[in-house]
């Protein structure tokens, strides 16, 4: 019997750095497709993200899982635009999706 197949997606696509273009936070990101991103934050960058530090200043009854933390909004815009710029490596190959009719408006 053979044991779980080892994950290896990380030694052909390892984590990048990317900063915040709003904070300055970097994190390490790889982006698996337009619509899924890992990020891996360090003391650092939890330091220096308002965002983060907010969330873990609510009050646990706030927040029913108080380790959890829903995104940064101004990280998560950096992270695409650095996708979008070719700096952070997408592995899928589907092009970006766009919204023809946000071009109208």
């Amino acid at each position: 019997m053979t044991g779980p197949r080892p994950d290896v997606r990380l030694e052909s696509a390892p984590m990048q750095p990317v900063g915040c273009g709003t904070c300055g936070a970097e994190v390490l990101a790889r982006k698996s497709s337009w619509d899924q991103t890992t990020v891996q934050w360090n003391t650092a960058a939890l330091a220096r993200c308002p965002e983060r530090r907010t969330t873990q200043g609510a009050a646990v009854s706030d927040r029913p899982n108080r380790n959890a933390f829903p995104g940064c909004a101004a990280l998560r815009a950096s992270l695409r635009a650095a996708a979008v710029a070719g700096t952070l490596d997408v592995q899928s190959d589907e092009p970006l999706k766009t919204n023809p009719e946000a071009a109208h408006d």
